[in-house]
């Protein structure tokens, strides 16, 4: 393990709701101190280049850790991934530039307080709280980040901002198969939430909206869990399959920096250096119908086996489910379909190898209003140094066979801002300035 990964360990912590576990696997992978395989506490991880930004810090609660604010990317990225996420969306209302320079200032210095807790100040007997207490007297970080991103339509001229747009945010629109309904999608300003409980998820959320009323409002929001990993290895989501297996490592600044990061002197605008594209589409999937299709089919929809994530030429449930299947036996799609799931995702083509490769980051949802209506499925979340990965990619699953399962409804294209560097720097600064 290198000096810029430092655990976060709360004494008699099980772990329970941190992907502790998960870490430990892929750092084995990765090379990093077989030592951590035994570790049972909690493991608290920065933001980007950005493993660096993680420090240990004294314990404020009995099962709370610090995830760092201050970074050169912003936390919630390249984070390892909390139990708990709020995706929300907001229609700024801000009167004029300087009023959205005030929201953002806003945004930062609630954004510094909750992900790194602590006693909210006293109010006045007969004047209302300053904090809805929903963490208690003291306010626990517990893993909380808030990562913050802005939409085309921020830079429509209410704020003499079209000239620094990133070059490649635009507004989402449809693919082939998707039915997006306007009030589940799109946005001027996107706020991640992502803790290790859903209490601190709430009480960030109810926060922010208590501060920032005066300039923006909500437009939709969408809630997310991320499943334990059952039996081990990678979680599952509603569809029973393993998610998530194929991802770049959030510890290889390398590649990070090649697929994830937008870099100093590149195409886009010299403020967003740091910062990264963020997708989220709303993903219904309609499990009714998927549980009537026998499993073998389910497999070669997906691509991969269901009970272990392996490849579909891997045997039995034990197969490791860490790598990626090799096409080069199969030009034909004999064992893995070319229009399964991950086939589509990633061909392994020399066409296709620059939009192959994002972050993912996603989380299961479930808006069932009341049984047997389901309304469960997917927040998919991905990162990427260029938007046209992610659209080049998802124009090719248009014609997957998962698609009579699933609907995408909502979502929206952002760019996620570069981070806030110290306690002078906000959200945005070198956008606005």
């Amino acid at each position: 393990m290198t000096d810029e990964t430092v655990a976060t360990l709360d004494e008699g912590w099980s772990g329970e709701g941190c992907p502790a576990s998960a870490f430990v696997r892929r750092s084995f992978l990765h090379g990093a101190a077989a030592g951590l395989a035994g570790v049972a506490g909690g493991v608290a991880l920065g933001s980007g280049a950005a493993l660096a930004d993680t420090v240990a810090v004294p314990k404020t609660g009995p099962t709370s850790r610090v995830i760092p604010f201050h970074g050169y990317h912003q936390a919630g990225i390249a984070t390892l991934p909390q139990q708990d996420a709020i995706f929300v969306s907001f229609d700024v209302t801000a009167s004029d530039r300087a009023a959205l320079t005030k929201l953002f200032r806003t945004l930062t210095s609630r954004a510094r307080f909750l992900t790194a807790g602590g006693r909210p100040p006293k109010a006045a007997p007969t004047a209302p709280p300053t904090d809805n207490g929903i963490l208690g007297p003291t306010v626990v970080a517990d893993g909380l980040t808030l990562t913050v991103g802005v939409g085309a339509s921020l830079f429509d001229g209410r704020y003499g901002l079209s000239a620094r747009k990133p070059v490649q945010l635009v507004t989402m629109t449809p693919f082939r198969h998707d039915d997006l309904d306007p009030a589940l999608s799109q946005g001027d300003l996107l706020i991640q939430i992502c803790a290790d409980h859903r209490d601190t998820t709430v009480h960030a959320l109810l926060d922010i909206l208590t501060h920032t009323k005066s300039a923006m409002k909500l437009r939709w929001r969408i809630d997310g869990q991320r499943n334990p990993e059952r039996p081990v290895g990678v979680r599952r989501d509603w569809f029973g399959f393993k998610d998530g297996i194929s991802n770049p490592s959030v510890s290889d600044d390398a590649q990070m920096n090649q697929v994830v990061w937008v870099q100093p002197k590149s195409a886009e605008p010299a403020w967003a250096a740091g910062g990264t594209y963020h997708v989220v589409r709303i993903v219904h999937f309609a499990i009714e119908a998927w549980q009537k299709v026998p499993v073998p089919q389910q497999e070669r929809i997906f691509g991969r086996r269901k009970a272990s994530g392996a490849p579909l030429y891997a045997v039995g449930e034990n197969a490791p489910d860490i790598f990626d299947p090799i096409y080069t036996n199969d030009p034909q799609g004999l064992i893995t379909p070319l229009n399964s799931h991950i086939r589509l995702a990633n061909p392994q083509t020399p066409q296709t190898a620059a939009t192959s490769t994002i972050l993912r980051r996603s989380y299961d949802y479930d808006r069932s209003p009341n049984l047997p209506e389901l309304d469960m499925g997917h927040a998919f979340v991905c990162f990427q140094q260029e938007l046209k990965t992610y659209i080049a990619m998802q124009t090719r699953l248009e014609g997957e066979t998962l698609v009579p399962f699933i609907s995408p409804r909502g979502g929206g294209y952002f760019f996620a801002l570069p981070g806030v560097q110290d306690e002078k720097d906000y959200y945005a600064r070198r956008l606005l300035t």
